[in-house]
């Protein structure tokens, strides 16, 4: 169905709402989804009384578009005379009060157009209403007239007077479609519309569950007490790897179930969700409703509209399930708090774990942060008094955390052309003979990262970036991992034409499975990637060959580092310790701890104990020895105390400006425009213009400037008042970052 015809079917006007006074035509400020500065107003039609979170249809130009009455709003006032009229209610449930005030309050911190915010929320597929499905009942009475011995298992069918469709009474009767259609033309039966099935079963809060340690049970209960009070507050559940704090914070659902209300989990990946759905199941009886980019339209609209009329209780999601409908949401729970995954990079940008607990304090409701490794914003946020913090400092069940150990590639290098070192290879091979499974873990796809020729020096690049392409070579083509372009593998040099001279330089995943598969040929290998994991279900798969024992060694990037649970998997083995340590990133050596410490993670999770080894050129360096000695909080405390002095986050804030254009010379000019009108005063400093690290991105050239205050002085008024002193050119946008956590 498309777009107009959609609006179409869901529009209706509602004549039985009380009328509206008669001295002067009603007016109400209606939101649209557009990035405007704000609401603007309508006139009501005689007769009607639209209320704040109404779904309407309002005129715009010579379109009618789907809005959303919204709250009182100081905006200029326009003539009562000029007013155009509401079109149409919606027949949808109206947007909460809660999420109405969230739409304003991300608007305002990001600097969005609220109207850029409400497009998140309002799903204009979701809108239309759920038509019941044609079906029959029995006559009442029964016509005369031959009834054969399928007519009869028709209508036994339907003795218990509940009305089936044609295909399901054709089933049970064991007759054809054609056999329906006669007894409902002989007046054997009658149309009916068949009673639509909830979409979702209702999670069972008393259903057994798993047992739970002294230490999770004791946490347990005061999650479910901060749920019982029904108020906002925050808590950092935080616990060791594989110390279950999944089944932990799912005690709090239960609570919040119980309490009648709804409960949102986010997930960083939504591959995640394959063995999430499971420690689900085995706890509530029942899968819960899942809100991702892979459903298809007509599950996504399903799912909006169980959500918005509270029939969906649980709803575990990708960042965007924010902006769902709650009516009566109970619980906000953010697991793998830390990932970086959660900010939203594009459109309006934003951090789902921040805004989640906003989200979660618009709706009285308390916010469950969740990670082995919590990000050092939230971790101030504990010292500061801000948040709870609960910890499970000890594996479940009796595991002890793997061993972890550093191979100096300086002393026991790979062999040359090759990337594993022989410690590495032999204690691989150890683990396979000894039944267990093995993990190699390499934080970038495919083949190279880098593609060259050996004759002159020529390096393949985007034409569209300052970035290498990356060759896929299982797909034979080249691929830019920041726009998207793709071609196909050249037969010779772009540049010299030299033949047989292109040359991958570095290692990807599919280069180190080659690499694996010649070391160990008898071995079972599985790539766990994006790219050869593109959704639940294919994460599910693989999941299940693991846990199955069909597979003896994984080779996975980032997708594997968070969440999985193999209990056969004993050895770890980090290809590259020290990539993510390069370049001059705030939060390198913070994200690269918690990377490496959650995929070490992976390994000893059951009876076996683990293995963990790190390959790198910096073994000395405070990351892998605080790897090594399993002491996060020595790094923590380091890493905080090189912040504190300069106020970089989370003891300061930033914001970044980004300007690009088409060309570089109108970059430079519009980026040199706002630093000569950059803010200053005590606790503030403007960095930059400087060309981003990615100084094209997608075909246009870009340009950075970084604002840095102290932490008691709000950012976004800054931000107004220098966005409004200079004006950009024609063709050039500035994008604005509150809290960037990347700065390419």
């Amino acid at each position: 169905m498309n777009r107009e015809k959609t609006i179409a079917a869901a529009a209706k006007i509602s004549p039985s709402l009380p009328f509206a006074p008669a001295s002067a035509p009603a007016r109400v400020p209606v939101l649209l989804p557009y990035p405007f500065a704000g609401p603007f107003d309508y006139a009501v039609p005689p007769g009607l009384t639209y209320l704040p979170g109404d779904i309407v249809l309002a005129p715009l130009n010579r379109r009618q578009e789907v809005g959303v009455v919204w709250d009182a709003h100081a905006g200029p006032s326009v003539a009562a005379a000029k007013l155009k009229p509401l079109a149409a209610r919606l027949d949808a449930p109206p947007m909460p009060q809660a999420l109405r005030r969230f739409v304003d309050w991300v608007a305002a911190y990001t600097l969005a157009a609220p109207g850029e915010v409400l497009a998140m929320a309002l799903r204009v597929n979701a809108l239309s209403p759920t038509v019941p499905a044609a079906g029959y009942e029995a006559a009442d009475p029964l016509p005369a007239g031959r009834l054969t011995e399928g007519r009869a298992r028709v209508l036994q069918a339907l003795a218990d007077r509940i009305p089936r469709t044609g295909g399901e009474l054709a089933r049970l009767a064991g007759v054809s479609q054609a056999v329906i259609r006669a007894m409902a033309q002989a007046g054997f039966l009658s149309p009916t519309p068949v009673p639509l099935a909830p979409p979702f079963e209702v999670p069972d809060p008393r259903h057994p569950r798993p047992p739970l340690s002294p230490a999770q049970d004791a946490i347990a209960g005061e999650l479910r007490d901060a749920v019982s009070q029904a108020a906002f507050g925050v808590t950092l559940l935080d616990g060791v790897t594989g110390s279950g704090k999944t089944e932990t914070y799912l005690e709090a659902v239960a609570a919040c179930l119980e309490s009648g209300r709804q409960a949102l989990i986010l997930l960083p990946e939504i591959a995640l969700s394959a063995q999430f759905l499971g420690r689900f199941r085995r706890r509530f009886g029942v899968n819960p409703a899942l809100w991702h980019s892979d459903l298809s339209s007509r599950i996504r609209r399903t799912t909006w509209r169980a959500v918005a009329d509270g029939t969906a209780r649980v709803i575990v999601g990708a960042r965007s399930a924010l902006f769902l409908p709650f009516p009566e949401l109970g619980l906000v729970v953010v697991d793998e708090e830390h990932e970086t995954a959660f900010k939203q990079e594009d459109g309006v940008v934003y951090h789902a774990r921040d805004m989640a607990v906003v989200r979660a304090r618009f709706s009285d409701a308390p916010a469950i942060l969740v990670s082995a490794t919590p990000s050092l914003e939230t971790l101030a946020n504990v010292e500061a008094g801000r948040y709870r913090h609960v910890k499970l400092k000890d594996r479940h069940g009796g595991a002890r955390l793997p061993a972890v150990s550093a191979i100096d590639l300086r002393d026991s290098p790979p062999d040359r052309g090759k990337f594993l070192s022989p410690v590495l290879i032999a204690a691989v091979r150890e683990t396979l003979v000894a039944g267990e499974q093995a993990m190699f873990f390499l934080n970038r796809r495919g083949y190279a990262p880098l593609t060259l020729c050996r004759a002159c020096g020529h390096r393949l690049a985007c034409p569209n970036c300052t970035a290498w392409l990356v060759e896929h070579r299982a797909l034979k083509k080249l691929t830019c991992h920041h726009c998207g372009h793709t071609e196909g593998f050249p037969a010779q040099c772009p540049l010299c034409k030299a033949e047989g001279m292109l040359a991958p330089i570095g290692p990807g995943v599919e280069r180190i499975t080659e690499e694996v598969a010649s070391l160990f040929p008898e071995a079972r290998r599985l790539v766990m990637a994006s790219d050869t994991m593109p959704g639940p279900h294919a994460a599910s798969d693989a999941a299940r060959a693991i846990e199955a024992r069909e597979i003896d060694i994984i080779i996975g990037t980032q997708i594997v580092a968070k969440g999985w649970h193999f209990p056969h998997l004993t050895l770890v083995g980090v290809v590259d310790a020290d990539l993510g340590l390069a370049g001059g990133d705030l939060r390198a050596a913070e994200r690269t701890v918690q990377l490496l410490h959650q995929v070490a993670g992976r390994a000893g999770r059951a009876e076996a104990p683990g293995r963990v080894f790190l390959q790198s050129f910096s073994p000395e360096h405070p990351v892998m020895q605080a790897l090594v000695a399993n002491d996060l909080d020595r790094f923590y405390a380091s890493e905080s105390a090189s912040r504190r002095p300069g106020h970089w986050p989370p003891y300061g804030r930033l914001a970044a400006l980004i300007v690009s254009a088409e060309s570089a010379a109108a970059a430079d000019l519009a980026a040199r425009d706002l630093g000569l009108t950059a803010p200053h005063g005590d606790g503030i400093l403007v960095l930059g213009p400087a060309p981003a690290p990615l100084a094209i991105l997608r075909g246009r050239h870009r340009r950075r400037l970084l604002l840095k205050t102290r932490r008691d002085i709000a950012v976004q008024p800054l931000l107004r008042a220098w966005l409004a002193s200079a004006q950009p050119r024609r063709g050039v946008r500035v994008d604005v970052d509150v809290d960037p956590v990347s700065f390419l």
